[in-house]
């Protein structure tokens, strides 16, 4: 009996309120290929977040025992709060053919990057800046400084795009998701 083909790794980044867990719910309904890799991270539950789905919510004592203990594929501190990729979840889908999304901000993807060249990079943008803003109002979840916050790290990381080997506008919901998926069906044929 023949072995599984190993799965691709994607590293897959763009601004905060740009639509890319919106756009990975989709992603994971329409391809059984794909998992996502759930981080490990030190900021609070937002609403409806559950322990071990959307992520691992650890102290900043235990993440940084884990950091010790080499336990992450990488590791970055955002908006004062640390996310990172435990190792082991993502090698174990790999090898069991799964397609592996990395759902990372700019330093994790450039350390993923550096340290896996097969893996594929994408970068969701938004249309305008202008409607970034509007996105990150409207979910009601962050402060004004909290806002002010992204939308300058957004300002960065949009300067980075040319980084990836592919990027896709958020300007039209159906279009972003089937273009990542045609993306996911040319790197994995």
């Amino acid at each position: 009996m023949a072995e599984a083909k190993k799965g691709k790794l994607f590293v897959y980044a763009g601004a905060s309120g740009v639509g890319k867990g919106t756009i990975m719910k989709e992603l994971l309904k329409r391809n059984e290929s794909i998992r996502l890799s759930v981080s490990a991270t030190t900021r609070d539950p937002r609403e409806g977040e559950v322990d071990g789905r959307e992520y691992f919510f650890v102290t900043k004592d235990k993440f940084e025992d884990m950091i010790s203990k080499g336990g992450f594929l990488e590791y970055a501190q955002y908006c004062d709060n640390y996310y990172g990729t435990p190792k082991d979840y993502v090698d174990e889908q790999l090898n069991k053919g799964y397609n592996v999304f990395l759902e990372i901000e700019l330093q994790g993807s450039k350390n993923v990057l550096n340290m896996r060249p097969d893996a594929v990079s994408i970068f969701i943008l938004p249309p305008t800046l202008d409607e970034l803003e509007r996105r990150l109002r409207d979910r009601g979840t962050e402060t004004e400084d909290a806002i002010e916050k992204r939308l300058s790290q957004a300002k960065v990381e949009m300067d980075h795009a040319k980084m990836y080997q592919y990027t896709v506008i958020n300007d039209d919901l159906d279009k972003a998701i089937n273009d990542v998926l045609d993306i996911v069906s040319k790197e994995t044929c």
